[in-house]
């Protein structure tokens, strides 16, 4: 298994300002707002190995407010590792996913958006016919992306949350089928244009140059091994404790092409900035909440000691307990594992003491894209 650099296997070259195609239904069956004037609405929907997710949003100031979400656990790529295929009933259950997005995009009247597909679809064999049918069964059309473009925009989803004096920042992204990081070099750029040096990171390729007032970026991976795929790896192993020490350990062996994994000299200026399931559920767990929470979740920052007690505490629970935790949910109770290895392994490589948590991603990215490329936000200077 070989980690992925420029582009996926089989995937769409695309340029982040095309717009993916939803075929024209009749008019919405509400107007989007009363008044002619009002900001136009964008959807961004998210593909994965495991779930399909959909935002549509409105810009307002320089951030963007949430009209409606859906949310669907379909394990599009299950079985795909042994047989290289997108199989039957995961694209069914994909399908009808799409069949509900349509139906919330129709209802709004949403034209302005950008539908993709990452690493499940980058890696199986038949995915481009998957995708015609997907277009002619629910009208929607999806861009598979790569690797890097799903690491680009991971990237700028996050840039509210860098600090001003990060002069260098890793931008975590653990996904279902990969695991994507970004080392990001600040140092050309002054405090206050940080975050919005990040926000331009969506109009093309990674700048790998040093170059003033730009973000550089010093190195990125997208490591084929995500919640789901590093899990069927080791899923022969009976032991709790033992899969998940092994799966830490053959996750960090995957980092060796990854320039920063070799650099040992302290940088006092790192932040460290984590978006998945897995980060936001460990950030949950902690805060010991009954109920999800983003408005807690989002920018919170843990230190080292508090990553690993909580996942300490969900070794111990065991399988049966943490099936029964309500802090891990059911939909992720048999991965939650997977993705702490992950996770451990990073904080093991940089062994830093702080790490924001990021509630966002891929999807608020693209949203964050399409509306910059609009000029619809008010990025101030």
């Amino acid at each position: 298994m070989t980690p992925e650099r420029p582009a996926g296997a089989g995937a769409y070259l695309t340029d982040l300002g095309a717009r993916s195609e939803l075929a024209r239904p009749k008019p919405a069956k509400a107007p989007r707002h009363p008044g002619s004037d009002a900001p136009p609405l964008y959807a961004a929907l998210d593909l994965g190995t495991n779930s399909c997710r959909m935002l549509i949003a409105r810009p307002v100031g320089g951030q963007f407010e949430v009209v409606d979400s859906f949310s669907k656990a379909v394990e599009l790529g299950t079985g795909l590792k042994s047989s290289g295929v997108l199989s039957y009933k995961p694209m069914q259950r994909t399908l009808q996913a799409l069949r509900i997005c349509r139906s919330k995009l129709e209802h709004h009247g949403v034209d302005r958006m950008r539908l993709v597909a990452t690493e499940a679809c980058r890696r199986a064999r038949n995915s481009r016919d998957f995708i015609r049918r997907a277009h002619r069964e629910t009208g929607l059309r999806l861009d598979i992306i790569t690797a890097e473009e799903e690491a680009r925009l991971a990237v700028v989803s996050c840039a509210s949350l860098v600090a001003p004096d990060t002069e260098q920042l890793l931008v975590i992204d653990i996904g279902g089928g990969s695991t994507e990081l970004v080392w990001i070099d600040l140092s050309n750029v002054a405090p206050e244009k940080r975050r919005n040096a990040i926000m331009a990171m969506h109009r093309g390729q990674f700048m790998r140059e040093p170059a003033p007032g730009k973000a550089h970026v010093v190195d990125w991976i997208s490591v084929p091994l995500g919640v789901a795929t590093l899990k069927d790896y080791f899923r022969e192993v009976d032991d709790d404790a033992a899969r998940f020490a092994l799966m830490s350990w053959y996750f960090e062996e995957q980092l060796e092409a990854f320039t920063p994994y070799k650099d040992t000299t302290p940088h006092p200026a790192f932040q460290v900035i984590g978006t998945s399931g897995t980060i936001t559920t460990v950030a949950a767990s902690y805060l010991r909440l009954k109920r999800y929470d983003r408005n807690k979740v989002d920018g919170l920052v843990m230190n080292s000691q508090q990553v690993d007690s909580v996942i300490r505490e969900y070794l111990a629970l065991g399988p049966i307990g943490r099936r029964q935790d309500p802090r891990i949910g059911r939909e992720r109770h048999t991965q939650i594992m997977s993705g702490a290895a992950i996770l451990t392994a990073l904080m093991r490589v940089w062994p830093t003491e702080k790490m924001s948590v990021a509630d966002r991603g891929l999807r608020e990215g693209l949203l964050f894209a399409q509306m910059s490329r609009d000029g619809a936000l008010d990025l101030k200077p």
